[in-house]
């Protein structure tokens, strides 16, 4: 059974890890945590962990997931708490970094399986999702969402524990409002479960529209599919292709480098490069021809523009991310024709993004997991 630690104390996981003992220096507001900084409050939130019947009746390895959840839950508040001329703390975004910085800790530094990996980083990225769920412009279309990375019974144990863990005014209300986000998941059908659809099709239909209703299955159907291919350099992407798709037209970001002599260093040139990659895609997609792109993929911005444009056509797609080992993916990158430098590699693993279920028709992960 993987763990982040097998010894829990604060002493030692203080003096172990460097991103513990930051906590102790990042102050928050009084008025909603007058427990003090971020160490205290995350001290409190293991105990309150541990002490819930919820967390005590789930399997060993749920138990382990949520605990290494809770002490990574506010892990950056470090590099995002602002200070107002007024007094008042606040952390604006140490939720989506936070996920950020759990998925490098458990890929690099205690390498997790890839679904108890996952696992982790989705509950920190939405551990105060429930507090503010029914508040969403579009409340049902975002817990689909919520559901479809995270398992949201999970998620409600996180989020009680959260707020147990901190000495505030409002700790009733909210308690109230973790209690409401239960009754919504069960009445949405998300309750530890991803929501239900038809069809991927109608999945998709529902995600990417407007006024739409999750129930709802349309008669088109796509002109064509498009794979998308993500990973960071060295990961393995080429070799899956040759192996899984190898009848299927290319556009290759890299390949298009070498055909247009252009430096992965030239950032104008690659531009270009990204132009000419597009246009190739528009004729594939204009003649309802379906084709593989090629290209790293690694974080939802980049990920999100390609997908607007294959949808904007009536495509159908799906998403393959590839990962080996933080170690086997150095010596891989040395390997390549063309090498990634060290540090950019790095820069490259700290930003991503592993695709979600709910960007595409299909999202299908394939990982090398490291020996535990």
């Amino acid at each position: 059974m993987w763990t982040l630690s097998n010894n829990k104390s604060w002493e030692h996981l203080e003096h172990t890890f460097a991103w513990v003992r930051d906590m102790a220096a990042t102050p928050q507001d009084p008025a909603h945590h007058a427990e003090g900084d971020v160490a205290v409050h995350t001290r409190m939130v293991l105990e309150a962990l541990c002490a819930d019947a919820a967390f005590l009746a789930l399997l060993p390895q749920e138990q382990e997931v949520l605990w290494a959840a809770a002490l990574l839950h506010d892990v950056e508040k470090r590099s995002t708490t602002i200070i107002d001329a007024d007094g008042s703390i606040s952390s604006p975004g140490h939720a989506r970094k936070g996920a950020l910085t759990a998925r490098n800790i458990l890929y690099r530094d205690i390498p997790a399986p890839f679904a108890i990996r996952e696992q982790v980083v989705a509950l920190v990225r939405y551990h105060g999702f429930p507090l503010w769920a029914l508040e969403r412009r579009d409340p049902v279309k975002e817990l689909v969402k919520v559901s479809l990375e995270a398992d949201t019974r999970l998620l409600a144990i996180l989020a009680r524990a959260d707020v147990m863990g901190r000495i505030c005014g409002d700790r009733d209300e909210l308690l109230y409002r973790i209690d409401c986000f239960e009754a919504f998941c069960q009445e949405q059908g998300c309750w530890g479960t991803s929501r239900a659809f038809a069809t991927p099709h109608a999945r998709m239909h529902y995600l990417l529209g407007e006024n739409t209703h999750p129930d709802y299955v349309p008669f088109n159907t796509p002109i064509a599919e498009v794979v998308v291919m993500s990973g960071l350099p060295g990961a393995g992407k080429d070799t899956f292709i040759r192996k899984h798709f190898p009848e299927l037209p290319l556009v290759s970001l890299d390949g298009l480098r070498h055909e247009m002599d252009v430096a992965p260093t030239d950032a104008a040139g690659n531009g270009r490069v990204i132009q000419a990659a597009k246009e190739r895609a528009r004729a594939f997609l204009r003649r309802g021809e379906g084709f593989v792109w090629n290209a790293t993929n690694t974080t939802r911005q980049m990920r999100t523009q390609l997908l607007e444009l294959f949808y904007s056509y009536g495509a159908q797609v799906r998403i393959v991310y590839v990962e080996v080992p933080w170690r086997q993916l150095a010596r891989q990158n040395g390997s390549r024709e063309a090498v990634v430098p060290a540090g950019v590699l790095e820069k490259l693993a700290a930003k991503l993004e592993v695709p979600a279920a709910w960007e595409a028709h299909q999202v299908s992960w394939f990982s090398a997991d490291p020996a535990i």
